[in-house]
């Protein structure tokens, strides 16, 4: 059982940074990709970010190009992802997630089989 943990989330003002963690309780395999999505109330989880497990190749929602980037520490098994020039719309619950036994990146939300809890990040104009 692989288990997710998020933290870093937080109240910002608009044009800040914030850096996320996710800490993963299990090694994972050579087929894995890691990615993080975020859901406000009422709507469906959405993509934002994600990235093959050596972190070769990498792939952003159109919205978040050019002021997120994801990545992992390769001497340990955080994956982070880095928020800058934040925006009110980026206010969401965030979630990371890992896939197993995957050819690329995915960015489906099903293509996923393990997820975090969640952590809230807030952006006031």
């Amino acid at each position: 059982q692989v288990r997710l943990v998020e933290s870093g989330g937080g109240l910002v003002q608009a044009g800040g940074s914030l850096r996320l963690s996710c800490a993963v309780s299990a090694r994972t395999f050579k087929d894995t990709a890691m990615g993080w999505f975020r859901q406000t109330p009422g709507k469906e989880r959405v993509f934002v970010a994600a990235a093959s497990w050596g972190g070769s190749n990498a792939e952003y929602a159109d919205s978040v190009q050019g002021r997120f980037t994801i990545s992992r520490d390769n001497a340990k098994n955080p994956v982070y992802l880095q928020m800058s020039s934040l925006k009110p719309e980026d206010t969401a619950v965030y979630y990371c997630a890992v896939a197993t036994s995957v050819i690329g990146v995915p960015t489906l939300v099903r293509a996923y089989d393990y997820w975090g809890q969640g952590t809230q990040v807030t952006v006031c104009s």
